[in-house]
């Protein structure tokens, strides 16, 4: 299968714009997030315990928020007006980080960008799945995240390269990550016609009963599925913190962020054109055993070359995922509930995110980092065992 074949050259305007999107957007996000664990513990004496309930918190918030905005999407048939708004938020919230002299207000910084990342979120995955053709979904969904993890990794190249020039001055590389942000937000509002199959629709309450029981049995598996695999799957916080126990000079250490987004782009459009071929099943199993792997490497050394193949490992098994959950919830939700599908979606998941990387802070302050990646691979392998047993047990179509 190529990898840039007629039907990457057919994929509709509108996903790659929303990619384009998500790419400036994680540039300005992650010129801030490859950096912020070693701001909070350097500058703002922070543990890793804080880093990682700050971290949980954020990321949980981000997905709990999603249900609102996914149900809200439905109801009024429209999306594009609650992508604008998660993007503006996240937009204005960077200056927040370039300014707080405390962990409270990067808190406060988390939180404003994450809610804003929430409301954005599942209305932008139901434009995707509203714009692609049902033959090519897990191939648009993996463009679009492809573009945006180049984003991913622009963002923590570009923050090294201003950390070496001036000298590690935090704040300066913080209010930078402010004009991508902005950019994102233009090209959006500008760049982007809304389907207009959505304005036609009769429209009712999503979270009625009688909505709710049309997400079927199929869709709630998929929803366990994608639990067990943010219980695996902690922050990713921890990844830089481990890169500076090696004694990685501070400038340096977004690079790790770097290794695992190019890997992550590269690995996410051909897992999603994969994933419309062959059984979802066999690739969330073998996606368990690279994020096993990943740990395992993380936990047997933190010299800077063994950091680094295992966050290449990570980047692997998120570019074989993340389209590829996407993808399920659109093939099992009926299209006028959409949003409300990955507003659910995140909504367990995000609970999962917190619990999972609070479990990981705790573990690397009381026992060692080993351990917390110990852990991590022990509970990855756990989840393969689960899936197959729940999968031939149910007979889901996954």
């Amino acid at each position: 299968m190529p990898l840039f074949d007629k039907q990457f050259k057919d994929i509709p305007k509108g996903i790659w714009v929303l990619g384009f999107v998500s790419l400036f957007m994680d540039i300005s996000s992650e010129m801030i997030h490859s950096l912020l664990p070693l701001f909070m513990v350097t500058t703002l004496g922070a543990s890793a315990t804080l880093v990682g309930i700050i971290g949980g918190l954020a990321e949980a918030t981000a997905l709990i928020v999603k249900i609102f905005s996914g149900v809200l999407s439905d109801y009024l048939g429209k999306r594009k007006g609650l992508a604008v708004l998660g993007y503006g938020m996240g937009a204005l919230s960077k200056p927040l980080f370039a300014l707080a002299p405390t962990a409270g207000l990067v808190l406060a910084a988390r939180l404003t960008d994450r809610v804003g990342k929430g409301i954005r979120g599942a209305p932008r995955d139901a434009m995707v799945a509203d714009i692609a053709p049902p033959h090519m979904r897990g191939a648009a969904f993996g463009l679009r995240q492809s573009l945006d993890t180049i984003g991913a990794f622009s963002g923590p190249l570009l923050a090294v390269v201003l950390m070496m020039l001036w000298i590690n001055n935090f704040r300066a590389v913080f209010w930078v990550a402010v004009v991508p942000g902005l950019l994102s937000v233009a090209l959006l509002f500008f760049g982007l016609r809304e389907p207009e199959a959505q304005a036609g629709q009769k429209r009712s309450n999503p979270i009625r009963w009688a909505n709710l029981q049309r997400l079927g049995g199929a869709y709630w598996w998929v929803v366990g599925v994608g639990a067990v695999f943010t219980l695996a799957r902690f922050s990713e916080a921890f990844l830089v913190l481990r890169a500076q126990q090696g004694g990685m000079a501070l400038a340096l250490v977004p690079l790790v962020m770097v290794a695992m987004n190019v890997v992550y782009s590269l690995s996410a459009y051909p897992f999603g054109r994969l994933s419309d071929r062959m059984s979802h099943t066999d690739l969330l199993v073998a996606e368990l055993v690279v994020l096993a792997a990943a740990d395992m490497v993380l936990a047997s050394s933190n010299h800077w070359a063994v950091v680094l193949a295992g966050v290449a490992l990570w980047g692997l098994h998120m570019g074989m995922t993340q389209g590829l959950l996407a993808t399920m919830v659109a093939n099992t939700a009926p299209a006028d509930l959409r949003g409300t599908a990955y507003g659910f979606f995140n909504l367990v998941s995000g609970l999962a995110m917190l619990l999972a990387s609070v479990i990981a802070g705790l573990l690397w302050d009381r026992l060692g980092a080993a351990f917390t990646f110990y852990a991590g691979a022990a509970f990855s392998l756990l989840a393969v065992v689960l899936l197959v047993v729940q999968a031939s047990g149910n007979k889901q179509p996954v």
